[in-house]
């Protein structure tokens, strides 16, 4: 991968000034300037976005390594493309994951962009949650990330290089009513990806973001309302690979969607819950 970084022992005043401008201004992981080649691990990618995503990487010449439950799944997405990887994997066995990610270094000689696109999402309100669905969706949302690092980081740290991707949502920005699991553990997984830019991007490693409103997928299929700025996981996945190029650490799409939901989340609660009752109760 080509990359969009400079160095010098020695600098002016106008060249503190532009390295001062790039810390505030600029992009925040290294630019992506050539796919070809780059290897990425793709875990989600049967279906939706996730399999988008990876379609989309091999088109543009990078090595991807699928992963999901379903093998025949993770193959008619891979269409029998030579650069493709088949790894398939049960994000909630730690055995697994250890497992397919010595597979996936030794086909490709090490991974430089590990994309975590799995999620499991059930429309419900506070009253209907049970407690085993529940954690089924946070070990799947949430915990299995933590085993994703485990088996993922140390060879990444240990070569000073390599990318996380988390793919949340942007029903981690504000308690949404109809997402009592899901909300929360998407919020808790935009702080971890925060904790992990501070942590990780000073030792060389990309840290990236995404939240990304409604797309047509088998989740969202879920949902009985109508859902603005509906896309479909081929326009989102495009979005994401636009972002990861440009080096931007959070990625949220469609803008007209996500930007009014960044302003709403700065009004005080009592203004917010006014107007989810509203919406709800018309």
């Amino acid at each position: 991968m080509n990359t969009d970084v400079r160095a010098g022992s020695e600098q002016s005043p106008v060249a503190a000034t532009d390295s001062a401008q790039r810390l505030i201004f600029g992009p925040m992981n290294r630019p992506v300037r050539d796919w070809a080649g780059l290897r990425i691990w793709v875990v989600g990618a049967s279906s939706g976005i996730g399999a988008a995503l990876a379609q989309q990487a091999l088109a543009a010449g990078a090595r991807v390594a699928l992963s999901a439950r379903r093998t025949e799944a993770l193959e008619e997405v891979a269409g029998g493309h030579a650069q493709a990887f088949i790894a398939p994997l049960d994000v909630l066995s730690h055995e697994a994951w250890r497992e397919q990610h010595a597979r996936v270094r030794a086909a490709f000689g090490g991974i430089d962009l590990l994309v975590f696109c799995v999620a499991q999402y059930r429309p419900e309100r506070s009253w209907e949650v049970n407690d085993d669905e529940a954690e089924h969706t946070v070990r799947t949302n949430l915990a299995s990330v933590y085993t994703a690092l485990g088996a993922a980081l140390p060879d990444m740290l240990a070569r000073g290089s390599g990318g996380i991707a988390l793919v949340a949502s942007v029903a981690g920005y504000v308690g949404l009513p109809g997402a009592p699991v899901y909300g929360p553990a998407k919020a808790a997984l935009i702080n971890l990806a925060e904790i992990l830019y501070s942590d990780l991007r000073p030792k060389g490693i990309n840290v990236y973001l995404i939240n990304p409103g409604f797309v047509r997928t088998g989740l969202t299929d879920k949902n009985s309302f109508t859902m603005p700025a509906l896309q479909t996981p081929e326009a989102a996945a495009r979005e994401i690979w636009r972002g990861i190029a440009e080096g931007r650490f959070e990625i949220h799409f469609p803008r007209r969607f996500t930007a009014p939901l960044k302003l709403l989340r700065l009004l005080p609660f009592r203004w917010r819950s006014a107007l989810f009752q509203r919406f709800l109760h018309g």
